[in-house]
């Protein structure tokens, strides 16, 4: 194909998703930026984890999302009795057919949003484990293929907060990025005050896109073309991570394809057929900060694992190739 219709392609697909970010913008206001990772975590078919206080919007968000797409938007409520049968379903036995019936539960839903997940017991996160990694669910030995799109919209208290459960690593790693949405600014809280005054904005949203055409973005990213010299650029990132004394716990090879996949994302949504070394770094700390555990003596100097994985990522050298 040539370069003018790569970037014909490119374009098209930048312009789309300009379009639903602006859409969603519409009912969330004064947060550009977490729009956009929420939705490069779509498009990659990855997982989102927000860290927030209540009441900042998370939910607002993923209903936006959903209406901007027009698919189904479930919400789970995590709490300490929660069981994995209320995540992914349950089977029935009806007495008219004399067979076990499966009843779905709300993670078949193109996006879940899993609320306050870590104050529910370690048994009913990893429920969602399948579901996350693999986009099914097995139940009574049966497989049930998960939507497409299908993402994970999961909010964290802070573990000081009373009645939390620490997310297991084989859980975190399963998330793409973690964002915080925080608090809006001053004029973006009036906006909102004054928006309350009016219809929400949220139930006039109306989608702007197809389920056809987001699933046609997600396969238009695997086609970013990623050249080797960026490939050995996220490799050496990772090893820095495994050997670097900041940290007890680096990458998995399950992060560094996560991270190439979501920089692809990044690429396309900027209008570009191919990824830099700025995607990958604009990206990094959001996508590995929860992924990886600081030693000790990161803590004894107050550093946090995402100020460590900033700090390699500016002593990782730049690859200076074509990334053609």
């Amino acid at each position: 194909m040539s370069n003018e219709s790569a970037a014909t392609r490119s374009a098209t697909f930048s312009e789309l998703f300009e379009s639903i970010a602006n859409n969603i913008e519409l009912a969330i206001l004064g947060k550009a930026e977490t729009i956009r990772l929420v939705l490069l975590c779509l498009l990659s078919e990855g997982h989102l984890l927000l860290e927030d206080s209540p009441g900042v919007g998370k939910t607002s968000l993923a209903k936006a999302v959903g209406r901007s797409i027009d698919v189904e938007v479930g919400r789970i409520q995590f709490t300490p009795d929660l069981l994995p049968s209320d995540v992914i379903g349950i089977s029935v036995w009806d007495r008219s057919t004399s067979q076990f019936d499966f009843r779905p539960g709300p993670v078949f839903n193109s996006i879940v949003v899993a609320d306050e997940i870590n104050r529910a017991s370690p048994k009913t996160q990893s429920a969602l484990l399948e579901a996350m990694a693999e986009r099914q669910v097995t139940v009574d030995r049966t497989t049930h293929p998960l939507p497409q799109p299908f993402l994970v919209i999961a909010t964290q208290n802070p573990l000081e907060h009373e009645g939390t459960y620490p997310l297991p690593e084989s859980q975190l790693d399963r998330f793409l990025l973690r964002v915080s949405i925080g608090y809006p600014a001053r004029s973006a809280e009036l906006e909102i005050l004054g928006s309350q005054q009016a219809d929400s904005a949220l139930d006039r949203l109306r989608p702007v896109i197809s389920t056809a055409q987001i699933r046609g973005m997600i396969r238009a990213i695997r086609n970013v073309h990623v050249a080797p010299e960026i490939k050995g650029y996220l490799v050496d990132l990772a090893a820095a991570t495994r050997n670097h004394p900041g940290l007890t716990l680096g990458m998995s090879p399950r992060a560094t394809i996560s991270l190439q996949r979501v920089a692809q994302a990044r690429a396309a949504a900027t209008g570009r057929d191919f990824v830099t070394p700025d995607d990958v770094k604009a990206l990094a700390s959001f996508a590995l900060g929860h992924r990886v555990i600081a030693s000790p003596q990161a803590y004894s100097r107050g550093l946090t694992p995402t100020d460590v994985v900033t700090e390699i990522v500016q002593t990782i050298a730049v690859p200076t190739g074509t990334t053609r």
